[in-house]
């Protein structure tokens, strides 16, 4: 297969949504396998995908906030429990872009975009979405697609896949950003095929009904999709060129569904949560978004109607009106106790207004009811460090759960903590990871120097910065040696 076939089928696909369901039948598809069994191992597929993700991180914006993506992981375990490889390690974020689309990476990266988030009216319909780019991984489409791959080194590879996304969000960006990975005359392109769409769809249709989620929701935003596609004119997304939705396809995917008995899927509290803060945080037009919440705290279920007053608090905690959004946080914490989102916001609240007594009694009382909550922890450790308790930021940060501990806001606020600390050796470490997460390889190698210089290192310190000071310089070596 040609190099520029390459077109690393990378962002495999959003194709809309499904629900949660009964299992009808069990769809069997054959092992399909493919020739990347010899091209890439196990541990090369692992790198290759905190490679391509530390690229993304540098190039669009991928959301930070800890309860959108404790939110988003939680959806996405639930799916992958039900696939065909429930043990493979997926990631799932969300890229704060307005654009609609979802995408699947190497080593089972997952993202969905804030704009695709908004406009599912149902979690059955976001469900669906992650259901078939997940089905995307589990049947090897990427590396399917992918034959030139062992011809190039993981870096490279990882940064043409950031640089295909970018390119099908902002052509000028993703223009750029080839011409500066691009070697000799290879061309890339995205060229995705029927065959593979089809099967993702069908898959992803067997994962979502596992899942308990409808069914009807696949063809439902497929629908929606088609029509969203008919404003864009000549416009229209690269994405949405490469993976058009087609009528047999919705077709298809509503014959499917309709094989299973129709009952009602509600929405969780996490979905609708989810929705209120991505709308609250992204809308730029304040008035409009708190007109939106004012109107529907007054219909639908109480629970929606509590949302709404959730979204008007977040509302004006984003336009740092700290006051009014401490009277909506301060009712719903007393009407709903159980529910953490509540207690954090308003604990936030307290910590942005910078009542930071209030906010440490908040974030305490939310850790001893919710100890096994890592968002909690996590803002308990940044009220912690504003109002200088940085020894006891440091022991919540160490009871995150492990997979916190992996990602980057993680490394950052361990560098602050150890910096408030006076230990400046650890201090530097920690942002070199923080910035090498987030792909800054020159300036995690700055961190380093920084910190092999910092007064009276330990012995174990200093083995550790020089090993990772080898790591990040090959890292830069190999992304250079194909440029």
């Amino acid at each position: 297969m040609p190099r520029s076939s390459l077109a690393m089928a990378l962002l495999l696909c959003l194709t809309p949504g499904v629900n949660r369901a009964l299992e009808i039948e069990k769809i069997q598809l054959p092992d399909m396998g493919d020739s990347s069994g010899t091209l890439i191992s196990p541990l090369q597929e692992k790198e290759l995908g905190a490679a391509f993700f530390r690229n993304l991180h540098a190039k669009t914006d991928i959301n930070q906030d800890a309860e959108i993506q404790e939110y988003i992981h939680s959806i996405g375990r639930q799916l992958a429990a039900n696939s065909d490889m429930p043990s493979n390690p997926f990631h799932f974020f969300v890229v704060m872009d307005p654009n609609i689309n979802a995408f699947a990476g190497p080593g089972g990266y997952i993202g969905i975009n804030s704009g695709l988030i908004l406009l599912s009216e149902s979690e059955s319909e976001l469900a669906a979405v992650m259901a078939h780019e997940i089905a995307h991984v589990t049947q090897r489409h990427l590396y399917r697609q992918v034959e030139a791959a062992s011809k190039m080194s993981i870096p490279t590879i990882a940064a043409t896949l950031a640089a295909i996304l970018i390119g099908t969000q902002s052509p000028r960006m993703g223009q750029a950003a080839m011409m500066a990975i691009q070697a000799g005359n290879i061309q890339f392109q995205i060229d995705f095929t029927r065959d593979h769409e089809k099967e993702a769809d069908r898959v992803g249709m067997q994962i979502l009904t596992q899942s308990n989620f409808d069914p009807r929701a696949m063809p439902t935003f497929f629908e929606r999709m088609q029509q969203s596609t008919r404003y864009y004119g000549r416009g229209i997304p690269e994405f949405l060129r490469t993976h058009p939705v087609s009528e047999s396809r919705i077709a298809d995917t509503r014959g499917r569904a309709e094989r299973y008995p129709y009952r009602q899927y509600p929405d969780s509290l996490g979905y609708l949560l989810t929705k209120a803060r991505l709308y609250a945080m992204t809308e730029p037009n304040k008035a409009v978004v708190l007109q939106h919440f004012a109107t529907l705290q007054n219909q639908g279920t109480a629970e929606q109607r509590a949302v709404a007053r959730y979204g008007l608090g977040i509302t004006h905690f984003e336009s740092q009106q700290y006051a009014e959004a401490a009277i909506q946080f301060q009712k719903l914490v007393d009407e709903y106790p159980n529910t953490p989102q509540y207690i954090t916001a308003l604990a936030r609240t307290a910590l942005d207004s910078r009542n930071y007594d209030q906010a440490n009694r908040l974030f305490a009382m939310a850790a001893e009811t919710f100890p096994n909550n890592d968002v909690i922890k996590v803002e308990y450790s940044r009220s912690l460090l504003k109002s200088g308790h940085p020894e006891r930021a440091r022991q919540v940060l160490l009871s995150l759960s492990e997979p916190r501990r992996t990602q980057a806001f993680y490394f950052e606020l361990m560098s602050q903590t150890f910096a408030a600390l006076n230990q400046l050796g650890e201090s530097h470490r920690y942002m070199a990871e923080h910035y090498f997460a987030t792909g800054r390889s020159d300036d995690a190698v700055m961190q380093i120097r920084l910190g092999q210089k910092a007064q009276n290192p330990s012995y174990q310190l200093q083995a550790i910065l020089d090993e990772r000071l080898n790591f990040f310089l090959n890292d830069i070596k190999e992304r250079k040696r194909e440029r």
